[in-house]
């Protein structure tokens, strides 16, 4: 897919922290979040991004809308390199990009009615007031799935999974192109997180989003996604879409996550169980090579000398499927 074809198109987007030490907090070293990731996203596709804790899913996500700034590498919204725009185009685009966090109460402010919380975008950009903005505001709990007795009621007194619907609605506001859901439902009951997830889908479909859904859980990830992005280390392992990729993974990390998915005892698969072995090494500090070598099972001297690139699958398949290995 090329890059006009795209509604996103990730170019080597790298984002390094830096580590203060010392007792001027001079910087000695830096943590490597995210390291070279590149994909595509088309209109009303979801790609899913899953990996452990602290393999850079977040990072990537908030870096994708600047809301932390990428070290390098480019990010394209319909062919615009985003950055390089300046402030003011950022605020402008933002009507456009929106982000849903991971925990529904820290992310709305307490001393705002839920009218305030979502009146809010439409009086930032100046879209609507009055009767309108009041209209305006009453379609979106409509559209979420909330009473229109919601307007004067605060957070506090909404559940969870009430909450998250508040803060998809209020991503919703402006009719953006592009959400990323940074775990959205990973703080809900089991219950609740599937009634979110086909809000989503509907909301999906009805308004043409694209979606980039982190999460941690395959199922999760499995049930929603077009495509799937396995991180680990803060590096792009392996990619395809969600059907080829649970049939077919290819690295070793994937199929590892892959057996790890709980299976009730009546439907367990054939897939055997892999066990990996030590802990993720830190982002401060990676192994050389492939960063994954230290947990592989087949990893060889190549490993430790070579850094894998992330090609496609050869000779290509019906379905893109890209991974980094040298002997998957």
């Amino acid at each position: 897919m090329n890059q006009a074809e795209s509604l996103l198109s990730v170019r080597n987007l790298t984002k390094h922290f830096p580590v203060a030490q010392g007792l001027f907090g001079r910087s000695s070293s830096t943590v490597q979040a995210v390291n070279g990731v590149s994909f595509e996203l088309k209109k009303g596709e979801t790609l899913g991004l899953v990996g452990e804790s602290g393999c850079g899913k977040s990072t990537l996500g908030r870096s994708l809308l600047r809301l932390i700034e990428p070290t390098s590498g480019s990010v394209f919204f319909r062919g615009e390199d985003l950055t390089k725009a300046t402030a003011a185009r950022m605020r402008s685009l933002r009507r456009e990009m929106q982000i849903v966090f991971q925990d529904p109460f820290s992310s709305l402010n307490p001393r705002m009615s839920v009218g305030e919380i979502l009146a809010e975008p439409f009086l930032i950009h100046r879209v609507a007031r009055g009767d309108e903005l009041k209209s305006k505001v009453f379609e979106l709990l409509n559209y979420v799935g909330l009473p229109q007795d919601s307007f004067r009621r605060y957070p506090h007194e909404f559940s969870g999974g009430q909450r998250q619907r508040i803060g998809i609605a209020r991503a919703l506001a402006l009719r953006p192109q592009l959400i990323v859901l940074d775990e959205p439902v990973s703080a809900l009951d089991v219950s609740i997180q599937s009634q979110i997830l086909n809000l989503l889908c509907d909301l999906r479909d009805q308004f043409s989003l694209s979606y980039v859904f982190i999460a941690h859980d395959l199922a999760v990830i499995e049930h929603i996604s077009d495509r799937v992005g396995v991180m680990y280390l803060g590096n792009m392992v392996e990619m395809a879409s969600a059907d080829h990729l649970y049939a077919n993974a290819r690295h070793p990390y994937t199929r590892a996550l892959l057996s790890a998915i709980p299976q009730p005892a009546m439907t367990k698969s054939d897939r055997p169980r892999q066990i990996l072995a030590g802990d993720v090494p830190s982002p401060v500090n990676p192994p050389s090579g492939c960063v994954f070598r230290t947990r592989c099972p087949i990893a060889t001297e190549l490993c430790a000398r070579e850094k894998p690139a992330f090609v496609e699958v050869a000779p290509p398949s019906t379905t893109p499927h890209f991974f980094a290995c040298h002997h998957a």
